[in-house]
């Protein structure tokens, strides 16, 4: 389950980027649980129900694929069989990784429930698909929204199509996304995120699709619960998005920056660690004679000082000790004791 679970859950986003090809796929799986990745997904679609053959192809597909082939050859090509899907959902299993599945039609959404598939990401593609939308209430136990193209009217009425189809409010978390890929640092607004998730009350997240791993971790700083990332065996490898993907050693190092980051986070009460408490006497400063001072003598600004190390009288009853009698002769370098 992706929703209540203490930390960030990171997919690791294979998506198209199998290239076809089951044995390549497994070995996405086998990366993306090596390198920490709570999850793996991909994408379930059949080309004939997704798109028209006259479909143009996005500027980030025609700049990183063959222009002469179309966008329906090219999604045809990316399929995957229901065979495929099953050695795959094995395949998660047997690595301790759950499968997910970005679903592109209702016939698709049926499917994945049939495999046994219950937290289901709605593609930004999808936003605004109001059949589709409806349907998720009969299928999904969560629901992942990314909001890439969206305005936030649109965010917020597939959010009303979602709880009026019997999604609950705590079974749903939305994403900040952005659809170029790669994304621009200036075109990420990570502050949107944190605004949706205070005027729609839910929780949020960040599906990635910049170069990089920086804007993720800044997500989680900023209270992502679901991070999803593009990744790839090879950046090299021809296909629509590796490009945009980062490798499998770089998702590792993103997924444990994640967790460092979360460790940092603490808690809301600023408190000092064990670990400080053992300094303070060291670093922090007592008030001390700055000079040789006769019993009696008043004390004056002159006549104490504040150094290391603080386990004397705090500094912070300076006004306390001046013009007090000296309780005692004290030499240079002595601990003035405040007299009661």
């Amino acid at each position: 389950m992706v929703i209540g679970s203490e930390s960030a859950f990171v997919i690791a986003e294979a998506g198209v980027n199998h290239n076809g090809c089951i044995e390549r796929a497994k070995t996405l799986i086998e990366a993306a649980a090596a390198a920490g990745a709570d999850a793996i997904k991909f994408q379930t679609f059949s080309a004939k129900k997704l798109l028209t053959p006259a479909a143009p192809k996005a500027d980030y597909q025609l700049s990183c694929t063959d222009e002469a082939e179309s966008q329906f050859d090219m999604i045809q090509s990316l399929e995957l069989s229901d065979k495929a899907h099953r050695l795959l959902l094995r395949h998660c299993g047997d690595h301790n990784i759950e499968f997910l599945s970005s679903a592109f039609d209702v016939e698709s959404l049926d499917y994945l429930y049939d495999l046994g598939v219950r937290t289901f990401k709605v593609p930004s593609g999808e936003l605004t698909n109001l059949p589709y939308l409806r349907n998720l209430g009969r299928v999904a136990s969560e629901v992942l929204l990314s909001t890439g193209m969206a305005c936030y009217e649109e965010v917020e009425a597939a959010v009303g199509l979602l709880l009026g189809s019997g999604i609950e409010r705590e079974q749903l978390v939305v994403l900040q996304c952005h659809t170029e890929y790669p994304t621009a640092m200036a075109d990420v607004n990570l502050r949107a995120m944190r605004a949706m998730g205070d005027q729609l009350n839910v929780q949020v997240g960040y599906s990635d699709h910049t170069i990089g791993m920086e804007v993720a971790i800044a997500a989680v700083a900023l209270g992502a619960r679901v991070i999803e990332k593009h990744f790839t065996l090879d950046r090299n490898l021809p296909g629509p998005d590796h490009k945009a993907s980062i490798e499998s050693d770089e998702l590792a190092r993103m997924i444990q920056s994640i967790r460092n980051v979360e460790t940092a986070l603490g808690s809301d009460v600023k408190q000092p660690t064990k670990k400080e408490l053992a300094n303070r006497g060291i670093v922090r400063k007592s008030i001390y004679a700055a000079c040789p001072i006769k019993k009696g003598e008043t004390l004056t600004e002159k006549a104490v000082c504040v150094k290391r190390p603080g386990d004397g009288v705090s500094a912070m009853l300076w006004d306390q000790v001046i013009g007090s009698q000296a309780g005692r002769d004290y030499e240079l370098n002595d601990r003035i004791e405040l007299e009661t």
